[in-house]
């Protein structure tokens, strides 16, 4: 059975969160911000999309310092923005939801 057009432009909601350890010295601040910068620069340019919304914070766990941002996308090519985040550290709670496949009210 042939699949339905597609009626999405950007068919998956991608979403995900990063931390990123800071060396000694490094305001872990000024490396989410930087972080966020880059990230939201490089996707803009490289993996089209829209629906954006990147945010960075700072905070410390039973590892250290860390840096955190959070990425929502709407692309086509999940996997590329997902490889490209994971270059800068851990990312978890990652989901990656078809909205096409939500908009034709399918599930699994």
């Amino acid at each position: 059975m042939p699949m339905p057009e597609q009626s999405i432009e950007f068919r998956y909601d991608t979403q995900l969160l990063l931390d990123k350890y800071v060396e000694d010295g490094e305001d872990p601040d000024d490396v989410s911000d930087d972080l966020v910068d880059e990230i939201r620069d490089y996707l803009l340019e490289n993996v089209k999309g829209d629906s954006m919304v990147i945010a960075g914070d700072s905070g410390e766990d039973e590892f250290g310092e860390k840096a955190t941002v959070k990425l929502h996308y709407h692309v086509n090519e999940p996997w590329d923005v997902l490889a490209y985040c994971r270059k800068f550290g851990e990312i978890y709670d990652i989901v990656v939801e078809d909205m096409d496949r939500q908009s034709r009210d399918l599930k699994g």
